[in-house]
């Protein structure tokens, strides 16, 4: 286990106002605790036995905060204020002697409960040197956005403040929360006000091994006032505690063709996709209920040889940045590009195969429930055909069959809609 962690709660806090004037912005309260007392008990409940707490501004403040907290007799807590204004990165490099193991840094206003001992499994199993936990955003706009293969290998990274806004780009948005190796610090350079996501990682992705740890579990930055209330709510109703992976999610999954854009042959490129308003409007609904909105969907364009699965991972940038400007997300899209028929022209042999995947198996779903810790009983499954249908009846899970398709015709939902959103309101009252 990790044993070694860093927060950064030097910054002033300038969006908060008037509001952190007095209080630093790590300081602020949530249910009458310090967000700081928040990060540092997550931390030592996974086994985090030291923590350094990088200190700027109103450090003693925090330095009078920590001393209420005995409660951690075996906890090492140094504070570390920085010689000057350094950013995210040059109090890290300040304490470079004491990080001679991985160690995780966490920004000071991230509200955040994650199951950290999935994070370091991650970053072992990948022998990264530098893991970002990262999740959809429902703004990517005025989000810095980066890009991953298929192994969650992060290849790219497109800051807001250099990349054109209006064109698409996926939908994976740094969470403020990493693991990082000690073979980064040759890269960090001593003394200089620098920024993690602006100024280092688009700089070493092509020199480390850098991993995006994608999670739907609860991480919020509490820069503004709003999201500070925004957070006290999501505390107080338990939405933070229960994202933890920790507990069992519930999940709607959702076919893509037919259910969330429209039906029109195999779409092979971007621009014939086409998202219903409805499925905008009962995705935006599931994001604010306690359920994950998990894509599925079979996919033999690629064994068609119609597309690659670079093309297809470039459609599906282009749904969930079509959801994100309307303020809707995806927490993941499972997708299967075999086909078990073979013979035909211009067909990609390699992904001609039978598998376990390709729907109404239940191979995606299963990939979904050991990633995020579903209760398949408590669960959904939507689409408009019967190998949708079969494959939610296959996996246990209730099933609602939407359209008038006649690919539906011979199956045995446990209800039926017209379309998504009349679907999604039946689950969610």
């Amino acid at each position: 286990m990790v044993q070694k962690a860093v927060i950064l709660a030097g910054g002033k806090g300038t969006r908060l106002g008037k509001i952190s004037e007095k209080i630093p912005k790590s300081l602020q309260l949530i249910n009458a605790i310090p967000i700081l007392h928040h990060q540092i008990a997550l931390l030592a409940k996974y086994g985090v036995s030291e923590i350094y707490i990088i200190t700027n501004y109103l450090y003693d403040k925090i330095e009078d905060s920590l001393q209420e907290m005995q409660q951690y007799k075996d906890l090492k807590i140094v504070v570390h204020k920085e010689s000057k204004e350094l950013g995210t990165v040059g109090g890290i490099k300040e304490i470079e002697h004491q990080l001679t193991a991985d160690f995780f840094v966490l920004y000071g206003d991230i509200m955040l409960d994650v199951d950290v001992s999935r994070i370091a499994k991650f970053h072992s199993k990948n022998k990264s040197d530098a893991t970002l936990v990262v999740h959809p955003t429902d703004h990517p706009k005025d989000s810095d956005l980066l890009g991953v293969n298929t192994s969650d290998k992060i290849i790219e990274f497109y800051p807001k403040h250099e990349r054109n806004l209006e064109a698409v780009h996926p939908n994976i948005s740094n969470a403020g929360l990493y693991l990082f190796t000690p073979k980064l610090f040759p890269f960090l350079a001593k003394g200089v006000k620098a920024d993690f996501g602006k100024d280092i990682f688009p700089k070493i992705v092509d020199k480390l091994n850098m991993y995006a740890y994608n999670t739907p579990e609860y991480l919020k930055d509490m820069g503004t006032p709003d999201r500070i209330e925004k957070v006290r709510n999501d505390f107080a109703t338990g939405i933070v505690q229960t994202k933890n992976l920790e507990h069992k999610q519930k999940a709607i999954f959702l076919d893509r063709d037919g259910v969330i854009n429209k039906l029109s042959g195999y779409i092979s490129k971007p621009e014939q996709l086409v998202v219903f308003e409805h499925a905008i409007k009962a995705i935006k609904k599931i994001n604010a209920s306690d359920y994950l909105a998990i894509v599925i969907t079979n996919q033999p364009v690629v064994a068609r040889g119609l597309c690659s699965i670079e093309e297809l991972q470039q459609i599906h940038h282009t749904l969930e940045f079509t959801l994100g400007n309307s303020g809707a997300k995806l927490d993941a899209i499972f997708f299967c590009p075999h086909h078990p028929d073979k013979g035909f022209e211009g067909e990609n042999i390699s992904y001609k195969k039978e598998c376990t995947c390709r729907k109404p198996n239940i191979g995606m779903i299963e990939n979904a429930v050991a990633k995020f810790n579903i209760d398949v009983k408590k669960s959904y499954v939507i689409g408009d055909t019967w190998r949708d249908i079969e494959c939610g009846t296959n996996a246990k899970m209730k099933t609602i069959l939407v359209g008038d398709s006649k690919e539906g015709i011979g199956t045995n939902p446990t209800s039926k809609a017209k379309h998504l959103l009349e679907a999604v309101q039946q689950i969610i009252h």
